[in-house]
């Protein structure tokens, strides 16, 4: 589905470019109904530009940023030079990604034989809600059938839905580790420590898993694997500190180390 109405300026958008002349190229906005846009020649590139098609071709697909926009004369420019490399890389992965999910919504409305009022009503209660297709599935694998609950959409959409994103969106994950040192002189030191890798152990948090290997007297690896960053290292601390915390109540003592630098 392409979005409604104009883009807003600054926004970064996807161009197929149609005309290149002395001043300046002409291009249609893919995501807006290939309404069209002018990138000035002062605007395709940084300092002088001497030959226009040494930066823009006839047919490239590109990444603008808007610059101003008169729906009154249906008039949009646009700016190719103003759309750094990490910009461009992330809104052609986000358009990349927003042609699979319409792609996969199509497999959806096919399997259910929906009516043409049907596509329409689900396509408009998904678009309103999500904004963006991807993240539709994307939610759906993540959080599944609580991320779409609150829609109202009959339960055989949202398990086709569901089915979709779970054999087609790939769920990101991140793995990192640290390591403890886990002492204590007690007699029944060992019982003491065993308790405390089990206390370590015990992460109740969704889509993430923990593991933690005995390495060598007195360290011990825990390994996270977890969605994101922020919640692996968060995971991370939290099992160490229960490790330690256990065995310093027990008369021993402990270390974290995110990076192994003992001996």
């Amino acid at each position: 589905m392409e979005h409604r109405g104009w883009p807003e300026p600054g926004e970064l958008v996807i161009c197929h470019v149609q005309k290149v002349s002395p001043f300046g190229a002409y291009a249609e906005l893919e995501e807006y109904g290939m309404q069209e846009g002018l990138i000035h020649i002062s605007e395709v590139a940084s300092g002088w530009v001497k030959h226009i098609r040494d930066h823009v071709r006839e047919g490239q697909k590109i990444v603008c940023k808007v610059l101003r926009i008169d729906s009154r004369r249906a008039h949009i420019d646009l700016s190719l030079k103003d759309v750094n490399e990490h910009q461009r890389r992330q809104k052609v992965q986000e358009w990349k990604n927003e042609q699979k999910a319409l792609k996969w919504l199509s497999f959806v409305e096919e399997e259910l034989k929906l009516t043409p009022d049907e596509r329409k009503h689900l396509d408009e209660t998904l678009y309103n809600t999500f904004e963006h297709f991807y993240d539709v599935f994307e939610e759906a694998a993540f959080n599944g059938a609580t991320s779409l609950g609150d829609l109202n959409l009959d339960s055989k959409w949202i398990d086709a839905i569901l089915t979709i994103a779970t054999d087609n969106v790939k769920i990101p994950y991140v793995d990192i580790s640290g390591y403890a040192t886990l002492t204590t002189t007690a007699s029944n030191g060992v019982e003491h420590i065993k308790e405390a890798l089990t206390l370590a152990s015990a992460a109740d948090v969704p889509e993430v898993s923990l593991e933690i290997v005995y390495t060598g007297a007195p360290i011990y690896r825990i390994h996270v694997k977890a969605p994101d960053y922020k919640t692996a290292e968060a995971v991370l601390k939290e099992s160490s500190d229960k490790a330690i915390k256990y065995l310093e109540t027990r008369g021993g003592e402990g270390q974290f180390f995110r990076h192994l630098a003992v001996k």
